[in-house]
Parts: C-alpha cells; structure tokens; sequence
C-alpha cells in the first residue's frame, strides 16, 4: 500500500521514494516530518546493507534475533558500532537477556517483568541505560507477542518500571494483525495511542512519548494515528534475500 519496489531499483531511489511517503503521510495527517523516526529493518539483510543505508541517512536499525545481529556487530569496527544505533525488535527469550543488554541500544519488545528485571541486572552490570518499549498485543492471532492491555502482567510491570534504573522506558509498541483491512488496521493502531495516553496519566513517572507501529505495507495508517517510529524492511531493503529462521 505504501511504496513498491524493484529489483532493479538502487538503494538511494528506495530511500528517496519512501522519504516521498512519508512525508506525505505527515502532510495528510498535518503532522512535521521531524515527528516520525525511520526505523530501517535489517533483519536478514548483511552489514553491508546495513551501512549502505547509513551511508545515505538512516541511523537507527531494528534487528529480530541476537543471535544473527551478534554474527553482525563481530563485522563492525567500532567507529562503524558507534554509528548505529540498534535496537532489538522481535521477541527476547530471558535467558538472552544478558547478551541483548550488550549488544543492543534499546530492546523494543519488553513483555515481562521477569524479563524487565533481567535486563535491569544486565544493563546495570555493563554500566549502561537500556532504552526499552512496552510491546502490546493488540489482536487475537496465537502466534503474537505481547502484553495484554488491562492485564495483570501489564499492570505489574508498568509498578516497578520506574524504580528499575538502568531500563528507560519510551513508550510502546505494536504489530497490526495481518491480512486485514484499513479500517481494523488504522483501529490497532488507534487503540496503542489512546492506551498510551491512559497509561501516561495512570503512570506519571514514566515518559511514554514513542508509539513504535506501522511497516512498510501499512505506516501512513500508524503515521494518521500518531506513530512516532515506523519499522520498514522490504520498502527499503527490497526483498529478504535470506529465509528467516
């Protein structure tokens, strides 16, 4: 729905195309274009598609597993490490939370508190503050991730954010349901933003000012609802060359 792309499009006219959508889904939504971050999705794609898309703007990148990224940031001289910022988007078991902390600047798919805490330990460990995202289940399909809105676990792990000190807390995010229509999908996403703001009166302490939604098939919908971070592999990228694991 947002862009389309060819194999033989480069890399800089993807980029520009999509800049192109975007910003004209800021206009339709009267929104500035300095109110959404491109998060470029690099999962399965190589380092050096990585800092080709740096090479052209793009600073912050979103990974699925840590291993694959680990495999990634051992390629990287420091001064290419230092130029990304990566963040950790897919679903985080807690036993690897202890590398996640290291290798990641922000783990964007926090479900737990158990994992919370863990990743507390870890990050205060290596001396660093780990930005994280709330992930939030928002349909019904089985094989979705996430914290159910009004649930226990939500509302247990939303208590002691505050006093975990190492994890700063930026908002939340979520995935929209696949295979549906514009009007469900444009619902998913207006259902993060105003559990958000009911969040962010509940829990004054926290500062939830990212909404993370919209991919590269449906982000101007995440963008007319609020989005301040959209999540975009294929659009930019171009087709995955490698099958996920």
């Amino acid at each position: 729905m947002a862009t389309e792309s060819s194999p033989d499009d480069s890399l800089s006219d993807r980029l520009l195309r999509l800049e192109d959508a975007i910003a004209a889904a800021c206009r339709a939504a009267s929104r500035a274009r300095s109110q959404v971050t491109l998060m470029a999705v690099s999962k399965t794609h190589p380092v050096e598609a990585m800092m080709a898309v740096r090479s052209l703007g793009p600073t912050l990148f979103g990974e699925n597993r840590v291993q694959e990224f680990a495999a990634k940031a051992a390629q990287l001289s420091p001064t290419q490490r230092s130029a990304l910022r990566v963040h950790l988007i897919g679903h985080l078991q807690s036993n690897k939370a202890a590398r996640a902390a290291e290798l990641f600047d922000g783990i964007d798919s926090l479900d737990s508190l158990p994992l919370a805490q863990r990743l507390q330990a870890a990050a205060a460990a290596q001396g660093k503050i780990l930005s994280v995202l709330l992930e939030i289940k928002l349909s019904d399909e089985p094989t979705k991730t996430g914290l159910v809105p009004g649930s226990q676990a939500l509302d247990a792990l939303l208590e002691q954010l505050p006093d975990l000190s190492h994890l700063r807390v930026d908002g939340l995010m979520t995935i929209a349901p696949l295979g549906r229509n514009q009007a469900e999908t444009r619902n998913c996403f207006r259902a993060l933003r105003q559990l958000r703001d009911q969040l962010q009166v509940a829990h004054p302490r926290l500062e939830l000012r990212e909404l993370s939604m919209g991919m590269s098939s449906d982000f101007p919908l995440a963008i007319a609802e609020g989005a301040t971070r959209i999540r975009v592999g294929t659009a930019l990228f171009g087709a995955r060359t490698a099958p996920q694991p």
